[in-house]
């Protein structure tokens, strides 16, 4: 499916800014974003919930922006479920094939093929309120594949579930999106979803999408600080930094880190001519922590650790901002001690402190 140009404002408000992307066939594409950025009006709009007021939508080879929601051939599951309490399990799934004229035979079979497939046979004959969260999920999952759909519309369908169940329907959901190799558009605002889940993400602000990439790639080479800051928990650590010229070796100082460039990262900067202002971009687990001197090492304080088990999150001061290291293992170290930080110059990222865009 493809969408071109797709605008859509309600009143003053921008909502969907000029969006375009296309999503192959059997492809799940997330999008991602913070709440207000525009991915669940776009998806509202591809679904014909929402009428555009600029762009196309097409599905297939059908331009399809003004077809009613029935005649898309998509398939949508939201937040809430939206299950009918009135009907049984059976009656719910079967709904979407009644109001289409379908065989009796043929629902019963399609309905039983799909409660087999989600492991919900046994739900068949209870209603809605009897059901547990992750059940009601799977029923209205059921609903929606059994149309057999060319599009699967996803509106944050795991937010509603505890943080173990949410764990385990992610995983249940990429096996069944995998096996069936249904088109699939999920909306979130959980970067854990759309980064596990999705074979591409499309990260999301203010209407417009800033990038969008196979997860590993937006991980590694985010666009911009917006997606840098975004993606990755803890997240990116921003600071602003200021290239000085050495004999053609560019460092950057922050005011309490000075980072030599390595010779090629050099060269890249030098086409910036004379700006020498920028943001440097530092991942957490890419920067080292020791209690004892290290090469290249910069003494700091430590504000706050924060032990995972597996982990360490130490909070370090550096003048008025907090930057986040991870450590593997527990690190013990109290508030105002002092350390020594490095970075792993190779892993670094540089943007625009005019336009956040990235440089390295």
């Amino acid at each position: 499916m493809v969408v071109k140009n797709l605008f859509k404002r309600f009143g003053g408000v921008v909502a969907v800014d000029h969006v375009s992307f296309e999503v192959g066939e059997g492809e799940f594409l997330a999008l991602l974003g913070p709440s207000g950025c525009g991915k669940t009006t776009t998806l509202r709009l591809i679904a014909g919930l929402e009428k555009p007021d600029g762009g196309e939508i097409y599905i297939g080879d059908r331009l399809v922006n003004d077809l009613p929601p029935r005649d898309r051939d998509v398939a949508m599951v939201f937040q809430n479920y939206a299950l009918y309490p009135h009907m049984k399990v059976y009656d719910n799934i079967a709904f979407p094939l009644k109001i289409r004229g379908f065989s009796r035979d043929e629902i019963d079979r399609r309905v039983r093929e799909v409660a087999k497939l989600l492991s919900i046979e046994e739900l068949l004959d209870r209603y809605p309120k009897q059901l547990s969260g992750g059940q009601q999920q799977r029923v209205a999952l059921g609903r929606a594949l059994v149309r057999r759909p060319k599009v699967f519309l996803m509106d944050e369908p795991l937010s509603n579930l505890d943080a173990k169940l949410r764990i385990y329907m992610r995983a249940e959901l990429k096996r069944l999106q995998r096996e069936l190799r249904i088109t699939t558009i999920y909306v979130t605002h959980d970067q854990a979803e759309a980064m596990t889940m999705a074979d591409r993400v499309a990260v999301m602000n203010k209407g417009r999408i800033l990038q969008i990439a196979e997860p590993s790639e937006i991980y590694r080479r985010p666009a911009n600080t917006f997606v840098a800051e975004f993606i990755g928990s803890p997240p990116m650590n921003l600071i602003e930094a200021s290239i000085v010229w050495e004999n053609s070796q560019a460092t950057l100082d922050t005011g309490i880190l000075r980072i030599k460039l390595p010779k090629s990262i050099s060269q890249m900067l030098a086409k910036l001519g004379n700006k020498t202002e920028v943001i440097l971009g530092i991942r957490p687990e890419h920067i080292i922590i020791s209690r004892e001197y290290i090469p290249a090492g910069h003494p700091v304080e430590v504000y706050v650790i924060e032990p995972l088990g597996s982990e360490t999150i130490v909070n370090i001061k550096h003048g008025d901002k907090i930057i986040k290291a991870k450590y593997p293992g527990y690190f013990s170290a109290g508030p105002g001690e002092k350390i020594y930080m490095g970075v792993q110059v190779e892993y670094i990222h540089i943007f625009s402190k005019e336009t956040g865009s990235a440089i390295i």
